[in-house]
């Protein structure tokens, strides 16, 4: 009777190994670890994808900078426009500054 029970155990232990080994896999292909594996495995692709990864990156903050620029000229004039008397004048010798650098008039 004890060498059932074992063989149960056996089986049921087989049972969860199998099981979790299953749910690893699934996870494993979730995570997409052989397409990372593969991309590993070619080094000029995986250059070329980082390449264009940083032309990305460069592109958007250049953008991102030229609009925020943008909106921080916009706001100086309007503050300029306001005539603050410690501000006004300071904020008035930059925007003349950046638009002497712009050649703007």
């Amino acid at each position: 009777m004890k060498e059932e029970d074992k063989k149960q155990e056996n089986q049921q232990l087989l049972e969860k190994v199998s099981q979790k080994l299953d749910n690893m896999a699934v996870d494993m292909e979730k995570l997409q670890v052989a397409e990372y594996i593969e991309m590993l495995n070619n080094p000029r692709r995986l250059m070329f994808l980082n390449f264009l990864a940083g032309i990305a990156r460069g592109l958007g903050m250049a953008v991102g900078f030229t609009i925020l620029g943008a909106i921080v000229l916009i706001v100086l004039r309007e503050l300029v426009v306001l005539n603050l008397p410690l501000v006004g004048g300071f904020i008035a010798e930059v925007v003349r500054m950046v638009q002497s650098q712009m050649g703007m008039p």
